[in-house]
């Protein structure tokens, strides 16, 4: 079998040409010049003899022949001599100095063939110097983090949402056991358990809804979105006003608006789940006789949707966290209004958007979100479905 053609090998390879490449080149310089400079008899007139160390006359231009013969010849045996001692010193340090700079990336090569469920907590850890193989190092470390990051956030979020589902699950069947184990439950009692359990399910089909409309969130991210047509968000913003129209009425909430035109070009279904997302949460996080705030605008390069509350004090360092799933007010799995999926959705579709939301906390209680899309001018689209 032939020797696989590693890194390492080709570099050793590499270094070995060009050492023995030069040194022939300076050996064959050096040569030429011993060659041209003994030349002593050039000057002498022609017959001129010289007088050697053993008293032996000899013609001065055999002297010379006989002079630049022996110190060529000494010259290149000496000088190839050197040179394959040279080249093979050079592809000898080249070997180990190319495997200790490339054993990091061994080591990335062998975290890689661990990695595992059980094991994404390895890292390489590379301590050298900080060259290009460091960064590589650094980067892979860097990498191994956000997948780690990345699977405890899926972890989690199966978790939460078993929970989540497992609780309306939870109530049906109490309702149902309960009332059939009783031999004295009438008519009313039924139609108790039937309303509990037609609330418990409504309850479990929302989130379902909601995972659902997620999933297709997250998975046009970066991509291409399966709808795009010209909408806007100021028409979506004024339907989810309507639809809380009552629960507005009954906490007597004091909504503001400023609904100028805001053009985008988009998936109507998300972006009207984004509005309806934030108008909810807005309605159901505040408090009685509270304020809530809406405007809508564009500039020809980006669209804008602000809604803001009143209600509960939000931790601005709990901010960042009520985009994640199943976090309320920065806490997990706290309260029992929502699911706690609407900031995650409306981050989703602004990602799939190529648009980006951010949060305020207000003093005094309450939150101002914040979505910006790239306007309908600014990202002109046919209306057709991608396939």
């Amino acid at each position: 079998m032939r020797p696989r053609p590693t890194l390492r090998l080709r570099l050793t390879l590499l270094n070995g040409v060009l050492l023995i490449g030069a040194g022939a080149i300076l050996l064959l310089l050096a040569w030429l010049l011993v060659r041209d400079a003994l030349r002593p008899t050039d000057e002498l007139l022609p017959g001129t003899t010289v007088v050697l160390a053993d008293g032996s006359t000899l013609e001065a231009g055999a002297w010379q022949r006989q002079l630049v013969s022996s110190a060529s010849g000494e010259l290149l045996a000496k000088g190839l001599a050197a040179l394959l001692a040279i080249g093979a010193v050079g592809v000898i340090g080249a070997y180990a100095v190319a495997g200790r700079a490339l054993r990091p990336l061994h080591q990335v090569t062998a975290t890689a063939r661990r990695l595992g469920e059980t094991t994404l907590h390895q890292r390489i850890g590379y301590s050298g110097a900080d060259d290009e193989v460091a960064e590589l190092a650094d980067t892979f470390d860097a990498m191994l983090d956000r997948i780690g990051a990345a699977f405890e956030s899926q972890k989690r979020f199966v978790a939460n949402a078993s929970h989540e589902l497992r609780t309306p699950l939870a109530v049906m069947r109490t309702e149902i056991d309960v009332t059939l184990s009783d031999d004295d439950a009438d008519a009313a009692e039924y139609r108790r358990m039937a309303t509990v359990v037609r609330d418990a399910s409504e309850r479990a089909n929302g989130l379902v809804d909601a995972l659902l409309v997620l999933a297709r969130s997250e998975a046009q991210t970066g991509r291409r979105l399966a709808r795009r047509t010209e909408c806007d968000l100021a028409a979506g913003t004024l339907n989810a006003l309507s639809a809380v129209r009552r629960e507005v009425e009954r906490i007597k909430l004091d909504v503001r608006t400023s609904l100028q035109p805001a053009p985008v070009v988009g998936d109507p279904g998300l972006l009207d789940r984004l509005a309806g997302n934030l108008i909810e949460n807005a309605v159901r996080y505040n408090h009685l006789h509270g304020r809530l705030w809406v405007r809508t605008g564009s500039d020809g390069q980006r669209s804008w949707l602000v809604v803001g509350n009143t209600g509960f004090e939000v931790d601005p360092a709990d901010v960042p966290g009520l985009f994640e799933p199943f976090r309320r007010g920065g806490r997990e799995r706290t309260g029992a209004r929502g699911s706690g999926l609407g900031l995650s959705i409306v981050r989703a579709v602004c990602d799939a958007h190529g648009g980006t939301v951010t949060a305020v906390a207000q003093p005094g209680g309450g939150l101002e979100v914040t979505v910006n899309l790239p306007a309908a001018d600014a990202a002109p689209t046919v209306e057709q479905d991608a396939r």
